[in-house]
């Protein structure tokens, strides 16, 4: 990781978003940890990391987050949309507000966190973004329908919005962790994945070359066919 860059990296708290903290800690980058819990933070903050207390849902709390980035550091490389919760309901059980706080958490999470960096990184002459999403957004698996719409919003707005920015040297991706053992599920799932396997995907995203890859999924370090593979299982 190149000398003074900096990444923030929302959804710091647990799981990915503190792996991948600490990854670019120790590879000697400038982390910015958001989460929602300050007490997830307490350990990046130790080791090094600039921490912000933010609910990313509230567009007027991840402006200030963008704005604390910036000014403890000067700058603003790269941005980790990664915040998230999970869901494991059938679609009638779900109470009212959940399904919406879903959407709030990921989708406009990640629209107010983009629409915020942006501006920074046109201003610098570049910048990287990197758009947490999951194979949920294109299968039909039960009990999910909240995530998974979440997910699949998150990927065409992505794909979208990546389109204006293509002539510049600003590259936005998206990132499938696959099956994972974090906190949002509610549970210890220790035959999944750790964390801190996802991380050498993260890094190869924060730091692409300028003409990488824009608007594309990649999982375990290689592009993924999103939508391509709906007979497959999840």
């Amino acid at each position: 990781m190149p000398a003074g860059r900096t990444i923030l990296i929302t959804g710091a708290g647990s799981g990915l978003g503190k792996a991948w903290s600490r990854g670019f800690l120790a590879d000697g980058a400038r982390v910015v940890a958001a989460d929602v819990n300050p007490a997830g933070l307490t350990e990046l903050k130790e080791l090094g990391a600039v921490t912000v207390v933010c609910d990313v849902a509230d567009e007027a709390a991840a402006q200030a987050m963008i704005a604390a980035a910036v000014e403890h550091t000067g700058r603003l490389d790269v941005l980790f949309n990664n915040a998230g919760i999970g869901m494991n309901r059938p679609f009638l059980d779900v109470p009212a507000g959940e399904f919406e706080r879903h959407v709030e958490v990921h989708l406009y999470g990640m629209i107010y966190g983009m629409r915020h960096a942006l501006p920074v990184m046109q201003r610098q002459g570049s910048g990287r973004i990197v758009n947490t999403i999951s194979r949920a957004a294109e299968f039909t698996g039960p009990r999910n329908a909240a995530y998974a719409a979440a997910k699949a919003g998150m990927w065409a707005a992505t794909r979208s919005a990546c389109r204006d920015v293509v002539e510049e040297d600003i590259r936005i991706n998206m990132l499938i962790p696959g099956p994972t053992n974090t906190p949002i599920w509610g549970r210890d799932m220790p035959r999944m994945q750790s964390p801190e396997a996802t991380y050498p995907t993260a890094k190869m995203l924060a730091t692409l070359p300028k003409g990488g890859a824009h608007g594309e999924v990649f999982r375990d370090g290689k592009p993924y066919p999103m939508f391509k593979y709906l007979h497959e299982d999840a």
